[in-house]
């Protein structure tokens, strides 16, 4: 072969690897759930464990002062039974948060019905039940969007029969799976539902104990999610570059004075999750009316 053969071929090859490196990193589809309710923005507030400024935290009350509060989604926890039931609780341990004693994990659902968890954060609450994963996810039905975070607690290392596959089997009982996102700070649930369900969108809740140094986009790529989390003190302005770059929808937590919502919509994040979505929802009206 002569040289000016070889010089183009060379010259071609050069080309094409610049080509292909110059490309976004991402290979897949990401999706996110579809609204019931929307603000007509890109920017999504979320429900932290429902209103729960106003509200006992993960109760329905707080799921409905939620819907009250024109949040487009609400996050909520799942943890287990001991006889493998979804309830929505955040604690591995009942004593802050009900009158009950111990991990959540060794009480069947009969038991945990029995206790209360509302007189905890007022009295005009006592007597407030646990609700089920299902009873929240009904009520959520035609009326808001779920972002399901899977406890680390409810998490084992079996696909099958475990709180991912019965809480995906719960969102299609009722219809939900457009409208739903999971998340997890345990990584092994997310590989579980993209097993489970592929098309199911999935988020990333950032843990650094497993996430051996890799970077947001490193972390989205290598576990197939669709979105990814964090805490407003872990999210740098080198993440936000480069989520953005790569046009990953990426969600902070948990916020509620003001001025940091405001820094955060001003970095242009994809939504923030709140205890108090009705002044979320009043400074990113009035940011959107600045801009």
């Amino acid at each position: 072969m002569d040289r000016d053969k070889l010089t183009f071929i060379a010259g071609a090859f050069i080309f094409f690897t610049i080509g292909i490196l110059a490309q976004p990193l991402m290979s897949q589809d990401l999706s996110l759930p579809v609204l019931y309710h929307s603000n007509d923005d890109s920017f999504l507030v979320i429900a932290h464990r429902g209103a729960s400024a106003q509200y006992p935290e993960n109760t329905m009350p707080a799921f409905k002062g939620a819907v009250e509060m024109e949040a487009e989604m609400i996050e909520l926890d799942v943890m287990m039974s001991s006889d493998g039931v979804p309830v929505v609780f955040h604690d591995a341990r009942l004593d802050d948060h009900s009158d009950g004693k111990g991990l959540l994990k060794d009480y069947t659902l009969r038991e945990l019905r029995t206790l209360d968890v509302g007189s905890w954060f007022s009295e005009q609450y006592r007597g407030e039940k646990m609700p089920t994963l299902e009873e929240a996810i009904e009520f959520a039905s035609g009326k808001i969007a779920l972002n399901i975070e899977i406890k680390t607690e409810a998490v084992s290392d079996e696909l099958h029969g475990g709180v991912e596959e019965k809480s995906l089997e719960l969102v299609k009982k009722y219809g939900m799976e457009d409208h739903v996102i999971f998340s997890s700070f345990d990584y092994r649930a997310l590989e579980h539902l993209k097993k489970l369900d592929p098309a199911i969108p999935v988020a990333l809740l950032y843990n650094r104990s497993e996430s051996e140094n890799m970077s947001p986009l490193e972390l989205v790529r290598k576990y197939g999610v669709d979105a990814f989390n964090c805490s407003y003190n872990q999210f740098k302005k080198k993440w936000s570059r480069e989520l953005k770059e790569h046009n990953i929808p990426h969600f902070i937590y948990t916020v509620d004075q003001p001025r940091r919502m405001r820094r955060l919509l001003s970095a242009e994040v994809s939504g923030i999750f709140t205890n108090k979505p009705d002044l979320l929802k009043e400074v990113a009206t009035e940011f959107q009316e600045k801009e």
